[in-house]
């Protein structure tokens, strides 16, 4: 698959062939959502928490007397039945990760880029270079109309193109290790450097 490259200006800067075992599949959602709920799993937090019996703040000290009340036995007011007792079998913190194979994983991040590029929102640029004016980049992505973009660079950032995109709302910039499936489906525009397709396709072949 033969894609023109442009400057961040606008100008031509030739083309670039891409290959069609990482940008020329056929999508498969199902893949995608395997891999997009491996990494919003991994991601949270799984802080949730509550008092069982044996921690909530209360005496320890028989309620009442065991038998004669008329009522219920009970020992200890720290039962879960009990206003302010302890909760029966609540949330406890632990990890939401589970395990997905590597090759999954692979094929996960392909069909991400063959879908960007067959719906038309992937975009090669030679270089993303800039002096770290957050205004000029600005304008020159206003002007290339891309929204809410993701910037995939090489094996490292430009220091300067980095300052300058972190203050403009709805683009990021990651080097090519840092390319996931969940960050370019959630943008509309990929943005990828020839270093990025160079990395990318070394890493997924």
């Amino acid at each position: 698959m033969k894609i023109d490259v442009i400057k961040l200006d606008g100008g031509k800067a030739g083309s670039v062939d891409l290959g069609d075992e990482v940008f020329g599949l056929e999508p498969r959602a199902d893949i995608l959502h395997r891999v997009v709920r491996w990494q919003r799993n991994k991601a949270q937090a799984g802080t949730h928490s509550t008092l069982g019996r044996s921690e909530v703040s209360y005496s320890t000290k028989k309620i009442y007397r065991q038998k004669g009340t008329g009522g219920a036995r009970h020992g200890s007011r720290k039962a879960p039945i009990f206003r302010s007792g302890g909760i029966y079998k609540g949330p406890v913190p632990r990890s939401h990760a589970h395990d997905l194979p590597k090759k999954v994983r692979a094929l996960g991040l392909k069909h991400a880029l063959s879908a960007k590029a067959k719906a038309g929102e992937l975009v090669i640029i030679e270089n993303a270079e800039s002096d770290g004016k957050t205004g000029a980049l600005a304008k020159q992505i206003k002007d290339l109309g891309w929204k809410r973009t993701l910037i995939i660079d090489g094996a490292s950032v430009n220091e300067g193109f980095a300052r300058a995109a972190a203050n403009i709302a709805d683009v990021d910039v990651l080097p090519s290790m840092g390319a996931n499936v969940y960050d370019i489906l959630r943008r509309d525009t990929l943005v990828l450097t020839k270093a990025a397709v160079e990395a990318l396709e070394a890493r997924l072949k």
